[in-house]
């Protein structure tokens, strides 16, 4: 990490980023945005080991911290930074290797998943009873009680298959061993199919204990992440879709509230809305066709930000108003918490909404395209000024839908909806949608 180029922090209220804030922030817009930045903001929750090997850092925090392998692979994607990538591969297997091997947070052998908390619920409001016992008297900390630390959730399993398939991608594109990282992806799949659809609600449940009794509950960034990450098929994609409960404020963190929450006190990680999960969310909805859904989704964030008169980091679902929620439902240690000002990844949440969910743009090795979901109402739109490694693009966007008739780069018509990584200078592009 280079001090004087500086850093991406949380938000606000943290004046340090964590695994999953330097990761999402950076695959969100930072990477395509300010590179150097990102790849600044990456490093600072690097760490090396006592041998003197590179590896994400260990902190309290370790169940998602294979998250930086899809922050790192998507940089070299947008950056082309092959001594970023090379560095970055060392970091991924370490990091893996120690998950791997781990007695807590690691791998449970009779269902071939991995324990720990989901995603970002590092509160225990994230969880339901019995987990967190009538009186919460172990604390607010989710790794504070066993049979969270023991269970198994949607998106940690999600993350980690898709750390194994970018770790494969990582390994090719350096022409290094695979080191099995693509069966170790494909059984994680297999196990998550296993063990998390729920066929009764057409959807993935978001829990399943040491024990093997399912969760049938909801979870937003682990259904968002079954589709962004192709763990669902098209026919678990689209039913999914269509049976998610989503608040009047958009789609929530866990759902419904648990217990000893209610609409009149939300859990900070229980039926809230997270301005994160909704970016994830609304990218999801566009990657599968649903044009309306991602613009339902965009404009309600919109709207949350317009209002409140920025990018807060929690918001309540029912309501609209900036709310931290309750970590603690009884006695001393319940306590209504702030929802922080300036949330980076509320803020990139919907910077991706533009990038990635209007504009559909998709990095790979061989280059940028585009497969934009351009909602009817929103007119032409124009992104100027795309700085994509050694070019700089315009692009404009007409009609309605997400069907592409026409194409033209530089005036010039082409059926490749896209550019390669080769292109140098300004360009231009413009495209022509259909529903």
């Amino acid at each position: 990490m280079d001090p004087g180029v500086g850093m991406v922090r949380a938000g606000g209220g943290y004046a340090q980023p964590w695994t999953r804030d330097a990761t999402i922030n950076s695959w969100n817009a930072t990477s395509l945005l300010a590179p150097a930045l990102a790849a600044n903001t990456l490093w600072a929750v690097v760490e090396k080991d006592a041998a003197g090997k590179l590896m994400v850092q260990q902190d309290s925090q370790q169940w998602d911290q294979v998250i930086w392998t899809v922050g790192a692979w998507h940089h070299y994607l947008v950056t082309g930074d092959r001594d970023f990538l090379q560095r970055a591969y060392d970091v991924v297997t370490h990091t893996l290797a120690l998950r791997e091997q781990a007695a807590v947070f690691g791998r449970d052998a009779r269902y071939g998943l991995f324990t720990g908390p989901s995603f970002f619920n590092d509160g225990v409001s994230g969880f339901p009873a019995p987990t967190a016992g009538g009186d919460e008297s172990r604390g607010s900390e989710s790794t504070s009680y066993p049979d969270v630390v023991s269970a198994m959730y949607l998106s940690t399993n999600a993350l980690y298959y898709a750390a194994y398939v970018r770790a494969a991608e990582m390994a090719e594109a350096l022409g290094r061993p695979a080191d099995g990282h693509r069966a170790k992806a494909a059984a994680i799949r297999q196990a998550i199919n296993q063990h998390f659809w729920n066929p009764r609600t057409g959807s993935y449940n978001y829990e399943l204990t040491a024990d093997g009794r399912p969760g049938p509950y909801q979870e937003g960034t682990g259904l968002a992440f079954s589709l962004l990450f192709g763990i669902a098929d098209a026919a678990q994609a689209s039913s999914l879709i269509s049976s998610a409960q989503r608040m009047t404020w958009g789609m929530p963190d866990t759902y419904p509230h648990w217990a000893r929450y209610s609409s009149v006190e939300p859990g900070r990680h229980n039926a809230i809305v997270w301005p994160l999960v909704q970016g994830l969310w609304a990218k999801g909805l566009a990657g599968h066709g649903d044009v309306e859904g991602f613009a339902t989704e965009t404009r309600l964030l919109a709207e949350l930000v317009r209002d409140s008169g920025g990018f807060w980091e929690i918001y309540d679902g029912n309501t609209g108003a900036v709310e931290g929620g309750y970590q603690g439902a009884t006695g001393v240690l319940k306590r209504r918490w702030e929802s922080q000002p300036d949330q980076t990844w509320s803020a990139t949440a919907f910077i991706d909404m533009m990038h990635t969910g209007l504009f559909g743009m998709t990095f790979d090795g061989r280059g940028l395209t585009f497969a934009p979901s351009l909602p009817s109402g929103w007119g032409n739109v124009t992104l100027s000024g795309v700085r994509y490694r050694d070019a700089v693009l315009t692009v404009t966007l007409r009609g309605t839908g997400n069907v592409i008739r026409s194409f033209h780069l530089d005036g010039i018509a082409s059926t490749k909806y896209g550019v390669p990584a080769s292109l140098h200078g300004h360009h231009t592009i413009e495209i022509t949608l259909d529903s």
